[in-house]
Formats: structure tokens, C-alpha cells, sequence
């Protein structure tokens, strides 16, 4: 659970902005995203294959050879 103390002198948008970040790091909206609908591990498998091609592409068009 992300918490944070508000600072002396500290504004409310400077106090938001460290809140998001921590939470971001935490990786808890990426967590919550993941598990919002169920996934079965070969549909998981295809997705990641998929993926796994593109960054491979992307790769390649970006450094041609």
C-alpha cells in the first residue's frame, strides 16, 4: 500500500504528484489491470509470443543491417 506523509511547506499538487509516482513504482494499478478479467495461461502464452514479435521487429527496423 503506497502512503505518504505530507512534508512541511509542501503543496497538495507536489504532495499528489509524489503519491502517483510511489504508486507507480509499486506497480499496483499495472497488478490491477492484469487481474481484472481472467486469462488462461495459453491465451497468456499467445499474447506474450505476440508481443515478443513485435518488439523483435521493431528491433530490426530500427537497426537495419
Amino acid at each position: 500500500m503506497a502512503f505518504v506523509n505530507l512534508r512541511p511547506n509542501e503543496s497538495q499538487d507536489s504532495l499528489l504528484k509524489r503519491f502517483r509516482k510511489k504508486v507507480a513504482k509499486s506497480g499496483v494499478l499495472s497488478t490491477v489491470r492484469r487481474k481484472r478479467w481472467f486469462v488462461s495461461k495459453s491465451e497468456l502464452r499467445r499474447i506474450q509470443k505476440k508481443k515478443a514479435i513485435r518488439r523483435i521487429k521493431r528491433r530490426q527496423y530500427t537497426e537495419p543491417e
